[in-house]
């Protein structure tokens, strides 16, 4: 088994990264350099998180060998002082290869081939890239120029947080440069950059995913919360699709004012490529190719504003997309909370959903995942289970924080997480080992990671799943990911006491600490901050638990759910008449269809007749006789009837009874239910206030 898990977990932990890369970003549309830059992101920060378990397990059989090999009795002329020198007795549990032990040497190779490559695309090929994404230059001479430029005072400060430790290095009579320590000093700036972001973070996520869980056993709760984001999801979607209809009547002005030759059309071209396929479609109509372009008449736009303007496009055309995927997808979310809230009081324990999925479902879970299975895990299963697992992830923060604060302590032990792994340490049961080591990082990692996943900084970092997260995101991400990872297994080692520098011991190292140096180099870094500051998290914590933050930011204009707010009850009861609007809209429409196909079925045949009746010619003398003939006053009802019946039909098709209290986006050219394009009405127009005349 040697190296085998080694290779599992490299490969399992591929496929994860590729699996949530592949939800929040979109393989089809985004660059590939996006996609393989953010993928090896976060595949080497995951890796460093699965493989540290199995490092700490060898390094702990390491240390078994290398004081069985000490504690060897030396030779003695007699046998009293044979038998005074001599070690005691032999463990009960000898030394042993653990099941995944790997081999001596590979370890160092790999943690320095993982950590370096995440630290260069961090530092220098993310940001690189992130720029450059997000240009709107026509070239790619154009895209590095701009990204250079970006990047400067970015570069500019990391280079000044590193010449200052340099400084200090050379300053100190007892420290000598040399290229360890040199190497040192870099890594001692990034994990102080990482830890000071990482003690946010993880502050935040400590108290804030067992909150969720137990207010997610709240049906009420998150109903509200639902209504509530409904509210705020409609201003911003209101706003993105007046932002869209701006810039696409800047791109239209200027499609027209750019003929066929002049030498910036390629340009305007490629800005038309980004733009939807309805506008697109508008403004070739509108287009005259014909007319050639006079300088001397016309003012045409610069390079520079085209340039402008591309960015803008790829901007608002990502933004109005975002929000009309995360519009249907919270309607489907409120649907099913309003059916669990009816569903609840069932008498016959069969949860009865208000609209079908229109896809056809697996049979197999069907069969499984039977409308009474439903019923007992939506209405009364789950929210114990949220319960239970929030207490059981409640524990978990309560052991994180008290270790946090004491893990700096050797004589006695409090760090919990230590004495977890000298424990089993002691009887060398590895498999406990790695899975105690793999619990508590997978904990300190989920708090962490999911803390990135949830942050929105306005609209310029922001990861929304169902692949509408846009490059520069998925980008800062992988940076994000990059910085954090180091930092957090280092202070998972010192929770443990795995890390020497911590523990105070003259021990075997891991081979993830032996990368990193030893941060004495640094005695204010290795012996201060790194032992002092992770005792903030109990401040940021409390602040959390009493939702401070959030507070601030209401308190700020920006709109936060609070349930003793009086803004907050107003937005939930406007978002309660929003879904409620959507509910009789999806309702309307299914009654249409079903009416339509009760039509065909009992009419069809019928109307097939009838209209095959029209195709036959008659003769002008037949039709005399036909007039004159007894069945005429039959065959005369039956033709009206048909007609009749076919009026019927081609209304219920064509029209659909009127809701006054329904929102009209009547001169919106996208309609987000049909899809289709609307020529008539204004274009490109669309008043806010309109669109919650009904509100």
């Amino acid at each position: 088994m040697s190296g085998a898990a080694l290779g599992l977990e490299i490969v399992f932990v591929f496929f994860l990264a590729l699996f949530l890369l592949h939800r929040y970003g979109d393989f089809k549309k985004q660059h590939r350099l996006v996609i393989v830059g953010t993928l090896l992101a976060w595949y080497l920060c995951f890796l460093i998180v699965f493989i540290l378990p199995l490092d700490v397990s060898t390094t702990i059989y390491n240390r078994c060998k290398h004081a069985a090999a000490n504690s060897s009795p030396p030779e003695h002329s007699n046998i009293t002082g044979l038998l005074a020198t001599a070690t005691p007795a032999p463990s009960p549990h000898p030394c042993f290869k653990p099941w995944s032990y790997i081999p001596d040497g590979i370890m160092p190779i790999f943690w320095r081939v993982v950590y370096w490559t995440s630290q260069f695309l961090t530092w220098i090929l993310l940001p690189f890239m992130q720029s450059y994404a997000r240009s709107g230059g026509f070239s790619i001479t154009g895209k590095i120029k701009t990204a250079l430029i970006e990047n400067a005072i970015y570069y500019g400060t990391y280079l000044l947080i590193f010449g200052a430790f340099l400084i200090y290095v050379a300053v100190n009579p007892r420290l000598h440069l040399e290229w360890n320590q040199l190497q040192t000093i870099g890594i001692a700036a990034a994990n102080t950059w990482g830890l000071f972001l990482l003690v946010l973070l993880l502050g935040y996520g400590l108290v804030e995913i067992p909150r969720s869980y137990w207010n997610g056993a709240k049906r009420g709760y998150l109903l509200m919360k639902t209504y509530f984001k409904a509210a705020k999801l409609m201003t911003e979607k209101a706003d993105a699709e007046e932002t869209l209809e701006d810039v696409m009547e800047e791109v239209r002005k200027v499609n027209e004012s750019i003929k066929y030759n002049h030498p910036l059309r390629k340009c305007v071209d490629t800005i038309l490529k980004k733009c939807p396929t309805e506008y697109q479609e508008k403004m070739g109509r509108n287009m005259d190719d014909y007319e050639d372009f006079d300088e001397k008449q016309n003012a045409y736009p610069s390079e520079k504003s085209l340039v402008k303007l591309h960015k803008q496009v790829i901007y608002s055309v990502q933004r109005h997309r975002r929000t009309q995927v995360q519009w249907q997808i919270l309607l489907e979310q409120a649907f099913y909370l309003e059916d669990v809230a009816k569903n609840e009081t069932s008498a016959t324990h069969q949860f009865v959903h208000t609209f079908q999925s229109p896809e056809p479902e697996n049979r197999f879970v069907q069969y499984f995942y039977s409308p009474t299975v439903e019923w007992y895990w939506e209405c009364l299963l789950r929210p114990w289970f949220y319960r239970i697992l929030a207490v059981v992830l409640s524990i978990f923060s309560v052991i994180v924080v008290w270790s946090e604060c004491t893990f700096f302590s050797t004589t006695p032990v409090l760090s919990l997480f230590a004495v977890f792994i000298q424990l089993a340490e002691k009887t060398y049961n590895y498999i406990y080992i790695e899975i105690a080591c793999f619990l508590s990082i997978f904990f300190l990692s989920i708090c962490v990671y999911s803390t990135v996943f949830r942050i929105r900084v306005f609209n310029y970092y922001y990861l929304a799943s169902h692949h509408q997260t846009d490059a520069y995101s998925l980008l800062f991400s992988g940076m994000l990911f990059c910085r954090l990872t180091p930092p957090l297994c280092l202070n998972f080692l010192g929770l443990t006491h795995m890390d020497s520098s911590i523990s105070h011991q003259n021990t075997q190292p891991t081979a993830y600490t032996s990368i990193m140096g030893s941060m004495k180099v640094l005695s204010f870094i290795a012996d201060g901050f790194y032992i002092y500051y992770p005792m903030l998290v109990v401040i940021l914590c409390i602040a959390t638990y009493f939702s401070l933050g959030t507070r601030c930011l209401n308190l700020l204009g920006f709109q936060q759910f609070m349930g003793d707010n009086d803004m907050t009850s107003d937005l939930v009861d406007e978002g309660k008449e929003l879904i409620r609007r959507e509910k009789r809209k999806r309702q309307r429409q299914e009654e249409g269809e079903n009416r339509r196909r009760e039509w065909k079925e009992r009419y069809g045949h019928n109307r097939e007749d009838s209209t095959r009746n029209r195709n036959v010619h008659i003769d002008p003398k037949e039709s005399n006789f036909s007039e004159m003939s007894t069945t005429r006053p039959a065959s005369k009802y039956t033709r009206a009837n048909n007609r009749t019946e076919r009026d019927r039909i081609e209304l219920l098709q064509d029209v659909e009874p009127l809701d006054f209290n329904a929102e009209a986006f009547t001169d919106d050219p996208l309609e987000a239910e049909s899809g289709r394009y609307q020529p008539g009405g204004r274009y490109l127009s669309m008043s806010r206030s309109r669109i919650f005349d009904d509100v």
